[in-house]
């Protein structure tokens, strides 16, 4: 009797805890402000549309300057893979999904399908689309990236147009 091969493990980025207060910073990027958020030690988060700030957060324009200065080269394709501490808040499905997109290489691009496979979860390209449309850091964990599975571009949280730039950026 054989025995079904064992999927391929990705390797796992490794996510902190946050601990302390949040933290914010902004930044203007090619593709609209940037928010920044996380504690001293960690990035959580990265808007690219504006929302509204909670008023418990504290406004620290020096808390990611390491953040900020690699994505400036990023825009100025000048940096293709970030090296950043990293404490997005999900679930340990998201965190997989997440911690996958970080393996997708810079200027490539993967499915669904294709990422619910090397997770070891071949019909599970809806629960990565959902997991992938709940990134807290876009553009540092790329899920611009996933694209349907006939090439299309398919949902972002931050507008498919800045999907489209992003990629572009990365051709």
């Amino acid at each position: 009797m054989s025995h079904p091969k064992e999927p391929p493990r990705l390797p796992r980025q490794e996510f902190r805890t946050t601990t302390g207060p949040t933290r914010f910073a902004t930044m203007d990027s090619p593709v609209g402000e940037l928010t920044l958020f996380g504690d001293a030690d960690s990035l959580s988060g990265v808007w690219t549309r504006t929302k509204t700030v909670p008023e418990n957060w504290d406004r620290d324009q020096f808390a990611f300057q390491d953040a900020i200065a690699q994505l400036r080269a990023y825009f100025a394709g000048e940096l293709r893979e970030f090296d950043l501490p990293l404490a997005p808040a999900g679930t340990d499905w998201q965190l997989r999904v997440w911690a996958a997109l970080t393996t997708i290489p810079y200027g490539e691009t993967a499915s669904y399908g294709q990422l619910a496979r090397e997770l070891g979860r071949p019909t599970a390209s809806r629960a990565v689309g959902m997991a992938n449309g709940r990134n807290p850091i876009s553009i540092i964990v790329p899920c611009h990236r996933v694209i349907g599975a006939d090439g299309s571009l398919t949902g972002y949280a931050g507008g498919l147009e800045r999907k489209r730039f992003l990629l572009a950026l990365e051709s």
